[in-house]
């Protein structure tokens, strides 16, 4: 019996409360009209017509700058080779990439990723981000990146490698570092 007479109750309660809250909402005047008028809203303190559709607000919340990407998936470095062919390309438009040196396996260097790529959308015109596994290439890359500790960030320009940050520490700290850095060369 007390079940149901506070199921009832609760039920009472929201509606009563729900009409309330329309009466005030329509007898104080202010706020939106909360109807949709041919497509647009009207706002009842300056009678004034806005011409933003639901659809546009929606799409300006979630996605204030679609034509730019968020995240740039790093393109992986396959050998020795693949990374000649790269640092001459880069030679070529003048312009200096970033080579994360990272493991499979390694915590830091998984968490690291995601926050590189961002980084990577955010100078996207400017630097190209690679990242190499080094369980996943010859040993002869690796020694000559020079890698003892991962993660290492290292940026590469004119086919030699200017600076790096070796990322032994909390990755906000690291991609501060390598934002400073990258700001250093481009």
């Amino acid at each position: 019996m007390s079940v149901l007479a506070a199921v009832n109750s609760h039920i009472l309660y929201r509606e009563t409360h729900q009409r309330d809250q329309k009466l005030r909402f329509w007898s104080n005047g202010s706020g939106l009209f909360p109807r949709k008028t041919s497509g647009f809203w009207v706002d009842l303190r300056n009678r004034d017509w806005k011409k933003i559709s639901r659809r546009d607000l929606k799409a300006e919340a979630f996605w204030p700058d679609s034509s730019r990407p968020t995240i740039l998936e790093m393109e992986p470095i396959n050998d020795s080779d693949h990374l000649d062919q790269i640092l001459a390309h880069a030679r070529e438009i003048s312009r200096p990439i970033l080579i994360d040196w990272m493991a499979a396996w390694c915590r830091k260097c998984i968490y690291l990723k995601p926050k590189l790529e961002k980084l990577a959308a955010e100078y996207d015109t400017k630097i190209k981000f690679y990242c190499v596994d080094v369980n996943k290439v010859p040993q002869t890359l690796v020694k000559r990146g020079n890698i003892s500790k991962m993660p290492t960030i290292q940026i590469w320009k004119d086919g030699e490698m200017k600076e790096e940050v070796i990322g032994g520490h909390k990755a906000w700290l690291v991609i501060d570092e390598v934002r400073e850095m990258v700001k250093k060369f481009v």
